[in-house]
């Protein structure tokens, strides 16, 4: 339990130090900005044309009588818009960061030099081609992952009461893992640590992860919300990150900060 209130505190943390950083808050809400317009229109668009698509998409229902018919392809429609967002939602952040890639490299590293006690920032020392390409391919593969997810809770969410029940909040869970795995893919990418390296380390701490994810992907749900929690999740992230290399942070707060990881799994991850 002391890891899951950590977590939450890492993303209070993150928040905290962009407030007192006005101009690098302001340059990490421009990739959000953009982001949420580009998805805002695709989910207009969804909503307008979304019951054009079912009806072209279900020519099996064309015959059938009133009320199955609408019933039918309503359900579906909703199914679609439901599943939109789904998407939206785990896709928003690894876009985001995607399109923001040399605003939050630059304010993930100024978050390291102020909090570490020799002020210094660990580089990647890779071209920016080689950052985005390998966040983008990594990114791919995170989502190919919450999708699969996705496509197994919902299958389950037609289980009777468990289905209503149970599976949201787990969903939140498998949310929130995937949305740490990818802020925090900021941080420990800089620090070379690879795809398959950072998930071991994310699931050796999953409750810290999961204080830290679940409460930002339920905000994340508010419209307009992730724009403006976006500069402070990612130096969030990167605090959360240096917790679970078990690096020190002069940060004047450690007594919040949950028990470090025993050596050996520190330093699989790193490698």
């Amino acid at each position: 339990m002391r890891d899951l209130g950590a977590g939450f505190t890492y993303l209070l943390k993150g928040q905290r130090w962009v407030a007192g950083h006005g101009r690098q808050y302001g340059f990490g809400l421009l990739p959000g900005m953009i982001t949420l317009v580009l998805y805002t229109a695709a989910l207009v668009s969804l909503a307008l044309w979304g019951e054009d698509f079912v009806t072209w998409a279900t020519p099996v229902a064309d015959n059938w009588s009133s009320p199955w018919q609408g019933l039918f392809r309503g359900f579906l429609t909703a199914v679609l818009f439901a599943l939109a967002l789904l998407l939206a939602v785990l896709t928003f952040t690894a876009v985001t960061l995607l399109i923001g890639q040399p605003f939050y490299e630059n304010l993930s590293e100024k978050v390291d030099a102020d909090v570490d006690p020799d002020g210094t920032a660990p580089e990647s020392g890779l071209p920016l081609w080689r950052e985005l390409w390998i966040s983008a391919r990594d990114s791919l593969r995170i989502l190919v992952r919450a999708l699969l997810w996705g496509v197994l809770l919902f299958a389950l969410g037609f289980l009777p009461l468990v289905g209503q029940t149970v599976v949201p909040v787990i969903g939140f869970f498998v949310t929130g893992f995937f949305l740490t795995e990818e802020l925090t893919a900021v941080a420990l990418q800089r620090r070379g640590v690879e795809l398959r390296a950072r998930l071991t380390l994310l699931r050796s701490r999953k409750t810290l992860v999961w204080g830290f994810g679940t409460p930002l992907g339920l905000a994340f749900l508010v419209p307009f919300v992730a724009v403006f929690l976006m500069p402070g999740a990612v130096a969030g992230a990167t605090l959360l990150a240096r917790e679970l290399l078990g690096e020190e942070t002069d940060d004047g707060d450690d007594d919040t900060a949950a028990d470090p990881e025993p050596e050996d799994v520190t330093q699989r991850s790193w490698r």
